[in-house]
């Protein structure tokens, strides 16, 4: 589980920092982040202390990476806290390095923020808008972002700098590509039908008290800002309309659809220029009777196109060159130009189809302009009052009433969930695993919950039901059969580890199951990936060790409901590259990217060999 989560916060830095940076809202603290730490340091890296409300929202951020994992909390913290240091180490190293990233570099990953973005084309206005909102300048944003880059740029340096030497690749194909022989027979669970006595079960229900619980639940009051309620209260005025309008005219609009087709008639060493213009004179002249893509076939030197009648497809502005493109552009349908010079040589252009461009009128498309209008409206509130909402949420942190009657905002209540399964807003696992949060449920305000990008919810524990211990009667009929299947499967294990003595006695096995009537199976030349056994005996029987002369291998390999294999290793083979070319590329590029991650922490742990860290226990 460790190393699931370790290798999940390996991914870019660039990314990783600047989606905190950039998503609205999930900066609350931001300032605090860096510069305005009021309290004494609970992580400390060097010069820089980490305050506990830096280490929770670390937590916070690095805990919904994970949600569908079902991580321990106590796991996911203590990782959020070695995250944030091994980070803070990167990026004091790069400081002190002197490394450097051009400005271009920057630019353009800024560039391509979707954030910033509007029609998919970066927007200053847009960006000026968003670190706005957020109380950042241009210039501390640039210098965060030349950061993050720094810290992507040399971790990249170390992690795919790593190779594999050919006698190491061909190890392990001689281990991967191994086969194996084995002889094996399965003993069966065959429940049991003793009652146990009400001792035993006084005894099981002691100690496996936990696995008899109830599920712990809690009811929540939450305040929930929604972009779709703040656009039902804005209303829009007859100007705002007729300007939102006439500024975003492309959205209503078609553009013209233009086919083109040409003749080309190539200035080339054999060919002078002004021979070429007598050629396309020529041609124009035989246009008069003659079908243009027929001519285009028999007379064109663009080949490609000539095959297909001249045929060019759709006419784009900026593909050809300007003489070209005015000239297409004048075209009525099927008129033939005038021969049109360019750097090839002379063309007769035609146009083949032309849908006149379209806007559609204010009146047939008002309803979708007043609705862009309230978006539009509503999302700035939004932004305000989500920045406001957070705010008012961190300094008033024991209660939402004040939070709820500053912003005019309904303060709601949920039914009781549990961890696995909730109602209404609960039916979210977002707002589920942050109510059962270690910081909520100690009755603090939550964190922001972003519910898609058009909501903000902040919660509160209203009540708590602690999960407790169901009684021994409401359980016995349960803890019978689970005493009953203990008893089964230990029966099971019994019979196997008898079986195997045997074995390894030099008994055949073909004798030694006869007393408990089971059959024996062979299995020949027995690949990694076989479909023959289940994932538990398949991986016993390669983890097993290679049979000797004189002493048999002989494993018994238990199933999670209790039945037992007992196999015997027969032989083993070992395996080869051959035929393996795409597979032995891309297991050379898999053990170099596992050996970069290794040379990678190494780094990171000299760095703090050399760096004073402390963490005080929270």
């Amino acid at each position: 589980m460790l190393t699931k989560i370790r290798e999940k916060t390996k991914g870019t830095f660039a990314w990783g920092i600047l989606i905190v940076i950039c998503v609205p809202f999930a900066l609350m603290g931001l300032n605090n982040y860096t510069d305005n730490v009021k309290e004494g340091g609970v992580v400390i890296v060097g010069d820089t202390e980490f305050s506990r409300y830096d280490v929770n929202q670390a937590y916070e951020q690095f805990k919904q990476q994970y949600a569908e994992m079902q991580v321990p909390e106590v796991i996911l913290k203590q990782q959020a806290v070695e995250k944030l240091i091994s980070d803070e180490l990167l990026l004091q190293h790069v400081i002190s390095e002197q490394l450097n990233i051009s400005d271009a570099t920057v630019r353009e990953f800024i560039a391509s923020l979707q954030y910033f973005q509007k029609d998919g084309k970066f927007n200053k206005q847009q960006y000026q808008s968003v670190l706005g909102t957020q109380g950042m300048s241009t210039a501390q944003f640039v210098n965060r972002v030349r950061k993050a880059l720094l810290m992507e740029q040399f971790q990249k340096a170390v992690t795919e700098s790593s190779f594999v030497p050919k006698q190491e690749l061909a190890q392990f194909f001689k281990i991967q590509n191994q086969t194996r022989s084995i002889e094996y027979s399965t003993v069966k669970v065959i429940l049991v039908k003793n009652q146990p006595s009400q001792e035993e079960l006084e005894a099981y229900y002691a100690v496996h008290a936990n696995e008899y619980q109830t599920e712990e639940q809690v009811s929540i009051e939450y305040i929930k800002l929604s972009l779709s309620d703040l656009m039902s209260s804005v209303t829009t005025s007859d100007e705002q309309i007729n300007t939102y309008y006439e500024e975003n005219l492309a959205l209503y609009s078609k553009k013209e659809r233009r086919k083109i087709s040409h003749i080309l008639f190539a200035k080339t060493k054999e060919t002078t220029l002004g021979q070429a213009l007598e050629k396309a004179k020529s041609a124009k002249l035989r246009l008069a009777k003659e079908k243009f893509a027929v001519l285009a076939k028999e007379l064109s030197d663009d080949s490609l196109t000539a095959k297909v009648g001249g045929d060019l497809g759709l006419f784009e502005i900026g593909v050809m060159e300007a003489n070209f493109e005015k000239v297409a552009a004048e075209l009525a349908l099927g008129e033939v130009s005038e021969p049109v010079e360019s750097a090839f040589g002379y063309h007769i252009i035609t146009v083949t189809e032309l849908v006149p461009a379209v806007t559609k009128p204010l009146d047939e498309v008002i309803s979708d302009v007043k609705l862009a209008v309230q978006r539009a409206e509503a999302e700035v509130a939004f932004y305000e009052l989500g920045e406001s909402l957070t705010e008012l949420s961190f300094e008033n942190s024991d209660n939402l009433q004040v939070v709820a009657e500053t912003l005019d905002l309904p303060l709601q209540n949920s039914k009781l969930f549990s961890r696995q399964l909730g109602s209404g807003i609960a039916e979210d696992d977002k707002i589920r695993n942050m109510a059962f949060s270690e910081s909520v449920l100690q009755g603090n305000n939550s964190e922001p919950v972003e519910l898609g990008d058009d909501a903000l919810v902040i919660v509160r524990v209203l009540k708590h039901l602690p999960a407790k211990t169901k009684s021994l009667a409401s359980v016995k009929s349960s803890i019978i059969l689970a005493i009953q299947a203990k008893q089964a499967k230990e029966i099971a294990l019994a019979n196997a580890e008898k079986l195997k003595q045997q074995l390894l006695a030099g008994v055949a096995f073909k004798d030694a199951v006869k007393t408990q009537k089971l059959k024996v199976k062979s299995l020949k030349d027995l690949a990694r990936n076989n479909s023959d056994l289940t994932w538990q005996v398949n991986q016993a029987v390669f983890k097993a060790a290679k049979p000797v002369e004189g002493a048999a291998t002989i494993i018994v390999v238990a199933s999670t409901e209790g039945e037992q294999t007992i196999v015997k290793l027969i032989s083993v083979t070992e395996g080869s590259t051959e035929g393996e070319a795409e597979k032995e590329k891309l297991a050379a590029m898999n053990i170099a990217s596992a050996l970069g991650k290794a040379d990678y922490a190494a780094v990171i742990d000299g760095i703090r060999v050399n760096t004073a860290v402390s963490v005080r226990q929270q």
